[in-house]
């Protein structure tokens, strides 16, 4: 069912958007940034028709002084207003943005680079080290170097400096930038899949898809002039600059998270109502609430409360904000939306926060989608669902099993033009015109989309048994005290045993139980989860463990490299 809740403006390209809100909203602030200097807090607002100005300048500078026209220019660095001005300049009438995960290692930065023969970067400071690195190795087609920051060095461009000379030019006359025509079916953005790029294909997405993703989102999620976001997910990953540009599509105020410790206090400080991010995120906010709840002995109230503002709900009577003011207050005061993506979100974590007034879904995409295929919203939401296709896109099952289990394939104008020069990684995922996803799920008797998991991460036993991790795995989190899990199959003779690698919460785990050993702490991570075998059908049952209190080796969005914690664990196993 790929209904449309709300009207919304279709646009052909990117830059039509941004000239579209800067007509609409040419005062509104599109970003407030904090300046810290010495123990002086400032913020800095930017204006629609500012941001605009600073986008036509450095583009045309881009084009005028440094000769990169329809060349590929990278870009790395922590979410900032220079990286969304670097982004939209680029596509908007420069060449090929190439944004890079600020998280990797020189030598993987280094073969992106040379991968895509990228031919200028935009970095900020924190880079440097790597970027010298990389120009005394010689190995990449980078010509033109584009600090974010002030750094003095020789051989280096300012980037607030080209800025402010291409605005001079655009008001001598110099239009080849604003000017410039856009083709929405070019490739225009290759942006690297999750993991080391030595693996990672490279996704090549034109304005059409990421113009076409964002006009679905708004015919079924509902975002306001007078929304302020935060800026959580990188913006080198495609839900993360999506998101922003959908925000931007609606004259929002748009702000930055200081780091994951300072989440509340940002909330606060910002006044944010609305935020894309990973359920890690709003599943840490989770505990964080129902500990401080338990702390003050109010957990039979707040329940209570939930009851009979669930059940009011039932004949439209919304008091949920006013029971759960404290609770609100405590995020902020105005948060009053959320979207959950990259990975499941633990099904109790988004049914509290709806019963507590802030609207929570999830949305479901891949980068080769410009990313969201479904998403839940106002009017339809099923826990543990990702809702429906986006109104112009359509989804199916692939190959379905007796329980309706399949790959999701999908089609519509958000599908990538293919991994750039990968024609065989290309053919292998586009068949007729349909996306093969790599996920498996299954579609509902209401429509409703359900992932069960990764097609390479299923357990497959001898005995012709399937087991999804990810299913076990929520199940694992559930539990207080467990910071992350993954879900494997170990291998025993011929067969693979269901185990699980468990990370506790050191600190949390020592506040509930005094004085307790290691020894004390396997086992009753082992009681608890011979409890959740107890519910599970023998196959399914977790016959292994190995706990600990390291975090697991991740993604920058957070997301478990199985590949690489298997590959620890069996060297670890034969070490032991």
């Amino acid at each position: 069912m790929n209904e449309k809740i709300y009207d919304a403006k279709e646009f052909k390209n990117i830059r039509e958007i941004i000239n579209n809100s800067v007509n609409e909203y040419p005062d509104n602030i599109a970003f407030t940034i904090k300046i810290k200097e010495n123990d002086k807090v400032e913020y800095k607002k930017i204006t629609y028709k500012e941001f605009q100005n600073d986008i036509n300048g450095f583009g045309t500078e881009l084009i005028n002084s440094l000769k990169l026209k329809d060349k590929k220019i990278a870009v790395i660095g922590k979410n900032r207003y220079e990286w969304a001005v670097t982004y939209l300049s680029v596509i908007n009438g420069v060449g090929v943005i190439v944004p890079l995960d600020k998280g990797l290692p020189i030598q993987e930065i280094e073969s992106s680079l040379i991968r895509t023969k990228a031919e200028a970067i935009v970095f900020e400071k924190s880079n440097l080290d790597n970027i010298k690195q990389i120009i005394k190795n010689n190995k990449t087609n980078l010509k033109q170097f584009i600090c974010m920051d002030k750094i003095n060095e020789e051989g280096f461009y300012d980037f607030n400096e080209l800025v402010e000379n291409g605005k001079k030019q655009v008001e001598s006359g110099k239009k080849e930038f604003i000017d410039a025509d856009i083709d929405e079916n070019a490739p225009k953005i290759i942006l690297f899949t999750s993991g080391t790029t030595s693996l990672a294909k490279a996704v090549m997405l034109c304005h059409k898809n990421i113009a076409a993703n964002i006009y679905a989102m708004k015919t079924v999620e509902k975002f306001y002039s007078t929304d302020t976001n935060i800026a959580f997910l990188p913006f080198h990953h495609t839900f993360g600059i999506t998101g922003l540009i959908v925000f931007l599509s609606c004259g929002t105020n748009n702000v930055f998270c200081d780091g994951i410790r300072h989440i509340a206090t940002n909330l606060k400080e910002y006044k944010v109502s609305i935020f894309v991010a990973v359920p890690l995120i709003l599943e840490s906010m989770h505990k964080k609430i129902m500990s401080e709840i338990a702390k003050q002995n109010k957990t039979k109230k707040v329940k209570f409360g939930m009851k009979v503002s669930n059940f009011l709900l039932k004949f439209g009577i919304d008091i949920r904000r006013k029971i759960f003011k404290e609770i609100i207050d405590n995020l902020g005061g105005n948060l009053r939306f959320v979207i959950s993506g990259a990975a499941a979100l633990d099904k109790q974590v988004a049914q509290d926060f709806n019963t507590f007034g802030i609207l929570t879904v999830q949305g479901y995409g891949l980068t080769e989608t410009s990313p969201v295929i479904a998403a839940e919203n106002i009017k339809n939401i099923k826990y543990g669902s990702v809702g429906f296709p986006m109104c112009n896109v359509d989804v199916k099952i692939d190959n379905p099993n007796e329980a309706g289990i399949g790959e999701i394939v999908v089609k519509g104008p958000n599908v990538m033009l293919g991994y750039y020069e990968d024609e065989n990684a290309t053919k292998e995922v586009i068949k007729d015109g349909w996306f093969y996803t790599g996920d498996l799920g299954y579609i509902d008797k209401d429509g409703y989309i359900f992932i069960t998991g990764r097609k390479k991460n299923v357990i497959v036993l001898k005995n012709g048994k399937n087991i999804y991790p990810e299913e076990l795995e929520l199940l694992i989190d559930n539990l207080s005290y467990v910071a992350e899990s993954f879900v494997f199959g170990y291998p025993k003779d011929d067969d693979l045993i269901v185990s699980a690698k468990i990370v506790y919460d050191k600190e949390l785990i020592e506040t509930e139980n005094q004085n307790i050993s290691q020894k004390e702490i396997e086992e009753k991570i082992w009681k608890d989860i011979k409890n959740i075998n107890k519910d599970l059908t023998n196959y399914k049952h977790i016959k292994k463990i190995i706990v600990t209190d390291e975090p697991m080796i991740k993604t920058t969005t957070n997301k478990i490299k199985r590949f690489e914690e298997m590959k620890k664990i069996m060297n670890d196993t034969k070490n032991s």
